[in-house]
């Protein structure tokens, strides 16, 4: 080779490194302000209830605009993938988010609060899609440690998240204190940064022919992306219902104090994070069908181990955040090796049909709980306690329900030499 043409392959690795860093950059960083626009909300909920003077019903509307948002994103936006491609849609995402941050700062009304909120959640919706598209496209290789890898940034930022609104909202500037109208503004303004990343980057897969794409009747003729939805969907009911019924648990079963629950929920995040961070090459090495049925199977053996051992296992409830972190992430994986040509419509797809059952998942928990307490004696103590651990059973019950989903995947492509 000559001193020319080794200076032009050094010139082009020069400038893939430079687009390649910019592509994580967007990523990296869209999964921190993913993780920080979903989990800010908890500490500025009773002082947005107490502003707007909002009953319980009304602040659960409110809340429903999360799931509305997100399902409807989910709706279109790989219909605009294909039409503005994963560039545009990204940074539209992110801009929408900041923008409803600026929005939420001026809402003294709360029809504007609740149509800026409304906003910000149809821009975490479009966020999540197309995080995960470009995952898809850009992660070709170690495809499962850098999806979990991507997807850890997340789980470290809604660790914090809590924790650092909490202190921006008693930030004062020259007399005025932020509050959370402030915080919220401060916090979303974030998303400009990847802005900036994605605007001097380039995306793969935009370039694709609509016609090289896989046709989403195509797609749903394949057995194999509905087992995809039943392992994302019972992992993620599962991931998701910790949070909102484990300090429930460990308060009313076991009396525990709120400090004390809220920090064992705290290690399930720890654990959770820590988990798609650094067993993301396992994934790799040992396939991402076997992964889904071992890493739910784990979960789902902890959170049963915690129920009926009673209170000195309680802290396998944390355990079992192992275990589910790394479903999604690998289904995503998943989808993005069997569907590269077509991986933004698999995972709209399959996401969409993961919100529905997740919102159904959350009902049942409750129905199971309220049922149990029935039988058992309503008022009693051994009523509540049986109560919350058929219901804490239902969130073991579909993680073990999503390995078993993936021991049917397994046999299913083992049989055509399919495995991944």
């Amino acid at each position: 080779m000559t001193d020319k043409e080794q200076l032009r392959v050094g010139k082009r690795s020069g400038i893939f490194n430079k687009i390649y860093a910019m592509q994580l950059a967007t990523i990296f960083i869209g999964f921190i302000i993913f993780g920080i626009s979903e989990n800010i909300k908890g500490p500025a909920i009773p002082r947005i209830q107490l502003d707007f003077m909002l009953s319980e019903s009304q602040l659960g509307t409110l809340l429903s605009l999360n799931a509305l948002g997100y399902l409807i994103a989910c709706s279109f936006t790989a219909y605009l993938t294909k039409i503005w491609g994963i560039k545009r849609v990204t940074i539209t995402a992110f801009a929408a988010m900041a923008v409803s941050g600026i929005f939420i700062f001026f809402s003294q009304h709360y029809s504007l609060f609740s149509a800026s909120y409304f906003l910000m959640y149809i821009g975490n919706g479009m966020l999540e899609i197309g995080l995960a598209i470009l995952g898809a496209r850009i992660f070709v290789k170690n495809t499962g440690t850098m999806m979990n890898l991507s997807h850890g940034f997340y789980g470290l930022s809604s660790t914090v998240a809590p924790l650092i609104a909490t202190g921006l909202m008693k930030v004062t500037i020259n007399g005025y204190t932020l509050d959370w109208r402030g915080m919220y503004l401060v916090m979303l303004l974030l998303s400009v940064i990847p802005i900036v990343f994605a605007l001097f980057s380039t995306f793969p897969g935009d370039n694709i022919e609509h016609e090289e794409r896989i046709p989403l009747k195509t797609l749903l003729k394949d057995p194999v992306i509905w087992l995809m939805v039943l392992v994302l969907t019972f992992g993620v009911v599962s991931e998701l219902a910790v949070g909102g019924w484990l300090v429930n648990f460990l308060e009313k079963a076991y009396g525990w104090s709120t400090v004390s629950a809220s920090g064992m929920l705290s290690a399930f995040f720890l654990c959770f994070a820590l988990a798609r961070l650094l067993l993301g090459p396992i994934t790799d090495k040992i396939g991402f069908t076997l992964s889904l049925i071992v890493f739910s199977g784990l979960s789902a053996a902890c959170t049963f181990a915690a129920i009926f051992g009673g209170e000195n296992l309680a802290f396998l409830f944390a355990a079992a955040g192992i275990g589910i972190a790394m479903i999604y992430p690998t289904v995503m994986a998943f989808i993005a090796r069997r569907y590269p040509k077509g991986s933004d419509t698999a995972i709209t797809f399959t996401v969409t049909l993961m919100g529905v059952g997740s919102v159904i998942g959350n009902y049942l928990i409750g129905g199971v709980i309220e049922m149990t307490k029935g039988i058992f004696g309503a008022g009693s103590q051994i009523g509540l306690l049986r109560g919350l651990q058929a219901g804490y059973g239902v969130i073991g019950l579909c993680a073990a329900l999503s390995s078993v989903a993936g021991i049917i995947l397994f046999a299913y492509l083992f049989k055509r030499k399919e495995i991944i």
